[in-house]
């Protein structure tokens, strides 16, 4: 078993760890290229629950949800339906 490959990465490396002095490709985040994600209409219909309008995707979605609160902040629940138009 020699050691050919390891003396070579060895040399590469700089000090701040890049390879040969070139820093190493950052990842592209992905951005949401519809503009509609702000349309959203929401209407509390009793103390614990909401209905909420909003176009995504080309369509209207109407979610009608029960929330809970948990350590003063609501959260949803599981009973709702979520409807497109």
């Amino acid at each position: 078993m020699s050691g050919k490959g390891k003396r070579k990465e060895e040399e590469e490396y700089d000090s701040d760890g890049s390879v040969d002095g070139h820093a190493p490709p950052k990842k592209a985040s992905k951005t949401d290229s519809s503009d509609d994600s702000d349309d959203i209409v929401v209407c509390e219909i009793s103390k614990n629950r909401r209905v909420s309008v909003r176009n995504w995707q080309g369509k209207v979605w109407v979610d009608i949800r029960e929330f809970y609160v948990k350590e003063g902040k609501k959260f949803p629940g599981k009973k709702g339906s979520l409807l497109s138009f």
